[in-house]
């Protein structure tokens, strides 16, 4: 209880503020908060989290529920805790079991401590470069979880959950009039102006308020740069939210979510990208939006919808509406152009331009092109053959700049006729 009680008080918190009421509820009264209301607190002994499991078609399924902390030291389940450790433990066994092929991202959970979230945050999308990974507000992804969610490459909300509360709470308890009415007068003898900042048994000074909101807003700007990072969103369209709460459709309208789905839909779905079947007739719905997104996503692969005449004869077009297929195409197609520009400057970038139509045109991803290129770098540097790509006019042309490269230009101008 100590410990939880100095990771509440004091410190910026990821955290819808409702959750943190019913914490100090329980929490208060043990640590001599004796007014805050209490609350029923369920027999957590008998609560299990579900295991991180793979399902047969090679997803591994992540289960993220409760509050999060850094380090739970032992709690866990127990608490209804999830560190952050945990967290990158699943990720990391994921991505180094060959038998794994994408990520599922199961999240209900309020949020939790910012100290560690971020870095888990940015630790996913780093995965995410090498194998897919998808997420599910199953049913609620709020505050440090949504940080995390929204690193996914596609995240779904459930009907009934809902996702945001992209903001920042810091608490301070003062509780020196209840320590004089029980005969108690805490003196602290301290060196250093602020090594008494935030102390219960004293109200909060101007300066330690001053200093402890300066920290929130650190951290506000830093949730909602990520946010628009991950999400492709303006930040003052982040900012615009206000940490609220946002619902089904609304988050979805919001650009907080791609879509509405459950967990089992999303995970049939997510099976199709992985293992798009040659034959999308007699599929479901959620099925052949898969196919869809799986097979126009790829360079190599053309699927026949200039009309509606030729989508009535196209077998994926059988159980889904037409125009929807439509969208489905033009998304993962402009998806592509995005994947081709970026193979495009990375290959300018290490110095072998001429290897990007080479990429692209065998559909590696982005994520691919880096490996192989590191690759061989490596392979260089082992064999002593580091050579440098620069030359003397590089910096009067500036072609070392993505911008500036007639490759990168021909591929924008190519794929822009897509």
């Amino acid at each position: 209880m100590t410990y939880l009680a100095s990771r509440l008080f004091g410190t910026p918190l990821l955290l819808h503020r409702p959750k943190l009421d019913v914490i100090l509820s329980v929490v208060g009264q043990r640590i001599g908060m004796a007014d805050v209301p209490a609350m029923p607190v369920m027999d957590m002994a008998v609560y299990q989290r579900p295991p991180a499991a793979a399902t047969p078609d090679g997803i591994a399924v992540i289960p993220i529920h409760g509050s999060l902390v850094k380090r739970s030291l032992g709690m866990e389940a127990a608490s209804g805790l999830t560190s952050y450790g945990e967290i990158a433990a699943m990720l990391d066994s994921a991505l180094a079991d060959h038998q794994v092929s994408g990520i599922l991202l199961d999240i209900d959970s309020p949020g939790g401590e910012a100290s560690g979230s971020f870095e888990l945050a940015r630790r996913v999308r780093e995965v995410a470069a090498v194998k897919p990974v998808w997420a599910v507000a199953n049913d609620a992804a709020y505050s440090a979880a949504y940080a995390i969610a929204a690193s996914a490459q596609r995240l779904f909300v459930t009907q009934t959950g809902g996702v945001g509360s992209i903001g920042v709470i810091a608490l301070h308890v003062d509780q020196s009039v209840k320590d004089a009415k029980d005969g108690y007068r805490f003196t602290a003898i301290t060196a250093g102006a602020h090594k008494n900042d935030y102390s219960p048994h004293e109200p909060l000074s101007d300066v330690a308020k001053t200093e402890l909101q300066g920290e929130v807003d650190r951290l506000y700007s830093i949730f909602t740069e990520h946010v628009a990072t991950m999400r492709g969103l303006d930040i003052e369209a982040v900012r615009a939210t206000e940490a609220g709460l946002f619902f089904g459709s609304n988050a979805v309208a919001q650009g907080l979510a791609d879509g509405i789905q459950t967990l089992e839909t999303t995970l049939a779905e997510f099976q199709q990208f992985i293992n798009p079947p040659k034959n999308a007739r007699n599929q479901s719905p959620s099925q052949v939006r898969g196919v869809i997104r799986a097979e126009a996503a790829l360079p190599h692969k053309e699927l026949s919808m200039p009309d509606n005449q030729d989508l009535a004869q196209n077998p994926v077009a059988e159980t889904i509406d037409i125009d929807e297929a439509k969208r489905l195409v033009t998304e993962a197609r402009r998806e592509v152009s995005q994947s081709a520009q970026a193979i495009a400057e990375v290959c300018l970038l290490a110095g072998c331009p001429d290897r990007a139509a080479e990429f692209i045109a065998a559909g590696k991803t982005e994520a691919d092109v880096r490996r192989v290129l590191i690759d061989a770098r490596a392979a260089r540097s082992e064999a002593n053959d580091i050579r440098s790509t620069i030359t003397v006019d590089a910096g009067a042309q500036n072609l070392d700049r993505p911008e500036a490269s007639p490759i990168v230009a021909a591929v924008k101008k190519l794929t822009a006729k897509e």
